[in-house]
């Protein structure tokens, strides 16, 4: 075959992909994905039509939409569990939780006592002595276990637990702890932990997308005491020159049987088999002082709906009067925009805080990208001194919050397994404003006509980044 023939073959299957992508890459999928898709696939054929096999379609095997709708029938048996702890809620603040509950199949739980944890070493304090006091078991999923020093505190607790014949069960993301995971694992078996992977990839049988993630952060210790919020078990100065500032919430009451039930679920759909003692009727007597109304909101490729995005932007468009948005990356899709948008013209005062400091540098420009939009809207920028806010959390008025693992991208929308907890009472969300009141008085508020001047090159590195976005 001579060299125009070839060439005229190439031609051929190269515009026969475009046009049959051009119908298939639009199906159940956003317009700006679609159209960074086809952009790409336009462009390089061959190369968009095998990245696109690869990570184009943002669900699980068949295998796993099986066993996940094997568990309705257990979680309409833990939903029954917890009658006498659902929330009386007002009005405006019951339709959200409805609506959250829809969405997870959580309802929202009275009755709870809870604390913000923001210091870094605190965490791991905490939840080490939580687990030296453990008599029943432990349940960890996590998204990165190091086997640095951190790791290696909350390890040793893990074995004592074990030593004692409590029953260890934890989960660790394949690709976040690709770093050491697997000497994590092989550790924690030593000491008669019972640790796996979470979707480890399968590049044939029971295929998995190497880029669909479990991304939650979630530690429960008896069916007693429970966290959840941004931090994983690593250094907190594990990346040079980086050093991270997180929120981790630290619960006990009614919601941490939600907690033990979203761990049946990741470890049902890991291993096929639920955890140990979760058909038992839970202890469900709230702790002393307990007044807190808390919901669990997971969300991800297993459920039906984005879950967290939709919560996000109902929230946004229930805003009366503020709203505050922390997160590290923040790649808002339409539906976010125009509520973002639609609040400020309504006369909300919308701060978003972004960190100044950056681990992900194509992330980091696309995100720079959308700045002066929300600018132009009347949105306030401010971005973090001195550490990357790794914090994810948001609070609407003094009616509603959420703290949990989640970023304002479409990966967490999309494609990560992710989890929320939702504050409902006034308390509890106003020690949250205080927390990013904190976080305003470390960072800088973008101008937005400082930032219309910033360097040419800067804004076309940023709008090409931006054209990616979607797939970030």
């Amino acid at each position: 075959m001579t060299l125009m023939t070839l060439g005229s073959f190439y031609e051929v299957v190269a515009w026969l992909i475009r046009l049959t992508m051009l119908v298939i890459v639009p199906m159940r999928r956003t317009p700006q994905a679609a159209s960074s898709w086809l952009l790409l696939i336009f462009f390089q054929p061959a190369l968009g039509l095998l990245l696109y096999l690869m990570i184009g379609q943002a669900r699980f095997p068949s295998w796993r939409a099986e066993r996940f709708a094997n568990l309705k029938s257990f979680l309409e048996e833990q939903r029954q569990k917890l009658q006498n702890s659902v929330a009386s809620l007002p009005a405006e603040a019951a339709l959200a939780a409805d609506l959250a509950e829809n969405l997870g199949h959580m309802p929202a739980l009275s009755g709870n006592r809870m604390l913000y944890i923001s210091d870094y070493q605190a965490l791991f304090d905490h939840l080490a002595a939580d687990i030296d006091k453990a008599e029943q078991h432990v349940h960890l999923v996590i998204y990165i276990f190091d086997s640095d020093r951190s790791g290696q505190q909350i390890i040793a607790a893990l074995g004592r637990a074990a030593k004692r014949g409590v029953n260890c069960q934890i989960l660790i993301d394949a690709l976040g702890s690709r770093r050491s995971g697997k000497q994590v694992i092989q550790q924690l078996k030593k000491l008669g932990v019972d640790a796996r992977e979470a979707l480890p990839f399968r590049l044939l049988r029971g295929r998995t997308r190497g880029d669909m993630r479990n991304h939650r952060k979630l530690f429960i210790i008896d069916g007693k005491i429970g966290y959840a919020g941004s931090q994983n078990i690593i250094n907190r100065d594990w990346r040079p020159g980086v050093v991270n500032q997180e929120l981790t919430v630290r619960v006990e009451g009614p919601i941490v049987f939600e907690m033990e039930t979203l761990f049946a679920i990741n470890w049902y759909l890991e291993s096929g088999a639920l955890p140990d003692r979760m058909r038992d009727t839970p202890h469900l007597v709230p702790p002393k002082e307990g007044s807190h109304i808390l919901q669990l909101l997971p969300s991800g490729a297993d459920y039906r709906l984005a879950g967290f995005e939709t919560m996000l932007v109902t929230g946004i468009y229930a805003a009366k009067k503020q709203i505050v948005l922390v997160t590290p990356y923040l790649i808002p899709d339409s539906d976010l925009l125009a509520a973002l948008k639609t609040a400020a013209l309504r006369g909300v005062r919308i701060d978003i805080i972004v960190s100044k400091i950056a681990d992900q540098i194509l992330v980091s420009m696309a995100q720079k990208s959308y700045y002066q939009e929300l600018l132009s809207a009347g949105i306030h920028i401010h971005r973090y001194r001195d550490k990357l806010l790794h914090a994810k959390h948001i609070s609407v008025d003094n009616k509603l919050a959420m703290v949990g693992s989640s970023n304002v991208d479409i990966r967490s929308f999309l494609l990560n397994e992710e989890v929320s907890l939702i504050i409902y009472d006034k308390e509890a969300i106003a020690q949250l404003q205080n927390i990013e009141m904190d976080y305003l008085k470390n960072a800088d508020e973008v101008s937005k006509a400082a930032w219309r001047l910033r360097p040419c090159y800067c804004k076309v590195m940023e709008n090409l980044a931006r054209l990616v976005s979607p797939l970030l």
